[in-house]
């Protein structure tokens, strides 16, 4: 019996990251951002990405791809739509992106942050609080540590042997 509620949990997780959830996001934004063109830079890892938002009907263009072809994640496509979810403006900008470098998790977290400063820039006093209270416009500044001299990665010395 413990098997079958354990089961049905790891199903309801897998649900709630694939789907959106507008009651986490209820009352974050109204929607009421204005509708102008926008442009951020958002960086991640070794990852960069150039966002241009234009007034629209809610198309992605990345590197010349769709958000479909170029992250088949679900996740990562949730990842990437985030801020606009989260305001309520899906469907009124296009966005075209160019990404550079680092792999996937860091290109759509770059791609999350050039997404939200453009918003931002777009319209500060009805975006910056959601945007900022849930975290979109903080630039993660973890990256790999470099390969010291002497050790075989970072950190990772070579096996010490007594005898």
């Amino acid at each position: 019996m413990a098997e079958n509620t354990n089961d049905s949990a790891v199903l309801e997780t897998e649900e709630e990251l694939t789907s959106y959830s507008t009651e986490t996001n209820a009352g974050a934004g109204t929607g009421t951002s204005a509708i102008a063109p926008g442009y951020g830079t958002g960086r991640r890892k070794e990852a960069v990405a150039r966002v241009r938002l234009v007034p629209g009907t809610g198309k992605w263009t990345i590197n010349g791809r769709t958000l479909e072809e170029y992250f088949p994640s679900k996740l990562l496509q949730r990842e990437v739509n985030s801020p606009i979810v989260l305001l309520k403006l899906e469907e009124k900008f296009d966005a075209i992106v160019l990404v550079d470098g680092g792999g996937t998790t860091g290109q759509a977290g770059a791609i999350r942050l050039g997404v939200a400063r453009a918003l931002n820039a777009i319209d500060r006093d009805a975006n910056r609080a959601a945007l900022k209270k849930a975290g979109f416009l903080t630039r993660d500044a973890r990256v790999v540590e470099r390969k010291k001299a002497g050790l075989h990665k970072a950190r990772r010395a070579p096996q010490f042997s007594k005898r």
